[in-house]
């Protein structure tokens, strides 16, 4: 009698205590904390292509007033084989420092690029700067023709590139012999004249990389 008073009170001790109890919901316990955490932990904030529109049209900002303040100056300077001089150096410098500063890649490109080595269009780029000519053959305003979209992780922009009348004596169709000689020195293979003041010489791109 005393052997079944004693494992009937050991039971019973146990059974107070909720050991087996405590041992079962363990693993339920830990299920629920995951559950909790997988619930709480917040989401990827969404693309905010807006703000980066913002930021690509500041960089282009930034990129083209500086080159055009550059040109004008050499422009007075020397003429336009100075300011060829200038495009031909400085230009590639000036998108190197906005990019750096922006956090996005800057470049310029056109259907006809005077340096196809750098100012070549890809195939997205090809299919937006051809999309510009119809918006604008449609009457839309050149100057304020622009794409931004994001694809694969991407922010893509373009901006388009009106020719200006300071741009002819570069790019139009009466260029003067010495400016044709530096061309042909610069640029041995540009095709990036015979434009006349409003059509389309090319575009600004800016790209960023959006992948975590």
């Amino acid at each position: 009698m005393k052997k079944h008073i004693v494992m009937i009170s050991l039971a019973a001790l146990l059974a107070a205590c909720g050991g087996e109890d405590k041992q079962a919901e363990a693993p339920q316990t830990g299920q629920k904390a995951v559950a909790t955490v997988a619930q709480t932990t917040p989401a990827a904030p969404p693309t905010d292509k807006a703000a980066l529109t913002e930021a690509a049209k500041a960089a282009v900002h930034v990129f083209g007033g500086t080159l055009k303040g550059e040109l004008e100056t050499a422009m007075m300077a020397g003429g336009p084989v100075e300011a060829l001089n200038i495009c031909h150096t400085r230009a590639p410098e000036i998108a190197k420092t906005v990019s750096a500063e922006k956090g996005m890649q800057v470049s310029r490109v056109s259907l006809k690029s005077r340096n196809s080595a750098t100012g070549a269009p890809n195939e997205w780029e090809t299919q937006v700067l051809n999309d510009f000519e119809t918006r604008k053959a449609a009457g839309e305003d050149p100057a304020a023709l622009v794409y931004s979209d994001v694809v694969d992780n991407e922010f893509r922009f373009m901006k388009a590139i009106p020719t200006g009348a300071l741009c002819l004596k570069c790019h139009g169709t009466d260029i003067s012999p010495a400016v044709t000689a530096k061309l042909n020195e610069l640029y041995p293979d540009d095709k990036a004249t015979g434009f006349k003041e409003g059509d389309l010489r090319g575009a600004f791109v800016v790209v960023k990389n959006l992948a975590p």
